[in-house]
């Protein structure tokens, strides 16, 4: 396996296409090839990759086929360069910084961090339990600075006219997980937090009543902000405010402003980098490579809704040594 934990080590570890497609392979079926259409383990290498030896499929492919490298004409050492970057800046990495970084056009690095953000979404995660803090934030909605015509009014507190709801979950000294929902009323918290959380777990939280509904499903503690009342022994949702912190001045600083429509994806990169921050720089890489399977096309990153937008993993191909 190479090892790599700054970006020179990175760069001289992957200096060739077939060194990563080496790793690729190492990491994806522990090389051991798996075909990607029929799910055999008979295949023999060819000179351009492999074919599938069982006789109702016999069919050719590489190790790209199946994953967000699928028919990429990028090479995979800027990938790879563009992952490590991506996962290793606190606050995230702009398209036109990573666009001069690697030496592609600004369109083309957009393309490639949406397509990295998808794979560093949490696939078949283990339920949150024990102590668990749950908190909401919004984000959008600042008429500083904006003309006087551009600005919408009654906007403060919990509108919704320009700002959209994330609602954050921490089990403490665990993993954080961070979606968008669609208000803060119990039926958009409720379902959320039954999705991500084990019954019968700690649920700590602000006073705000779209939590009461799960009184019975957990053993439900609040602090009252509204009375100053921000720590009262263990009960806090401070780990959950430092999140926020980061996720804000990322969206704010480097990418400037966010579209709803992508918004679960900067969530998936701050949800990934926050839950590897112990992690050393190639366990780190090494993780997102490993979920590299799935595919998502350009005309679906831009379609106008999200109900246009069809990615569906593929979910006939194994994954080997970082499989989760």
């Amino acid at each position: 396996m190479a090892n790599y934990n700054n970006l020179i080590e990175v760069t001289q570890a992957f200096s060739s296409e077939s060194a990563c497609i080496e790793h690729l392979e190492k990491i994806r079926w522990n090389n051991k090839p798996v075909c990607p259409f029929c799910n055999s383990e008979k295949t023999y290498k060819t000179n351009r990759g492999y074919k599938c030896a069982n006789r109702e499929c016999y069919k050719k492919f590489t190790v790209k086929v199946g994953t967000f490298f699928e028919s990429t004409k990028i090479p995979l050492q800027k990938w790879f360069v563009a992952m490590y970057l991506i996962t290793s800046h606190k606050k995230g990495l702009s398209s036109l910084q990573l666009s001069k970084d690697i030496d592609v056009s600004q369109k083309t690095a957009w393309y490639m961090l949406h397509r990295i953000r998808e794979m560093l979404k949490e696939k078949n995660s283990e339920l949150l339990q024990g102590e668990v803090e749950a908190d909401e934030t919004f984000v959008g909605g600042q008429n500083k600075n904006k003309h006087k015509n551009k600005r919408t009014d009654e906007t403060q507190g919990r509108s919704l006219k320009n700002k959209s709801v994330i609602l954050g979950l921490y089990e403490r000294k665990g993993n954080i997980t961070s979606i968008p929902i669609e208000d803060t009323s119990q039926k958009s918290i409720y379902p959320t937090v039954i999705e991500k959380v084990k019954k019968g777990s700690e649920l700590i939280t602000d006073e705000w009543g779209g939590y009461n509904i799960l009184n019975k499903q957990y053993i439900h503690n609040s602090v009252k902000h509204s009375q100053g009342e921000y720590v009262n022994g263990k009960y806090h949702t401070n780990n959950l405010e430092g999140f926020w912190s980061l996720l804000k001045r990322g969206i704010v600083g480097i990418y400037h402003s966010v579209s709803e429509k992508h918004l679960e994806k900067y969530c998936n990169e701050f949800n990934f980098r926050y839950n590897t921050r112990i992690s050393s720089e190639e366990n780190r890489i090494d993780k997102a490579i490993s979920q590299c399977k799935g595919r998502i096309r350009y005309k679906e990153l831009v379609a106008k809704t999200l109900s246009e937008i069809t990615f569906k993993p593929v979910e006939s191909v194994q994954m080997g040594l970082f499989a989760i």
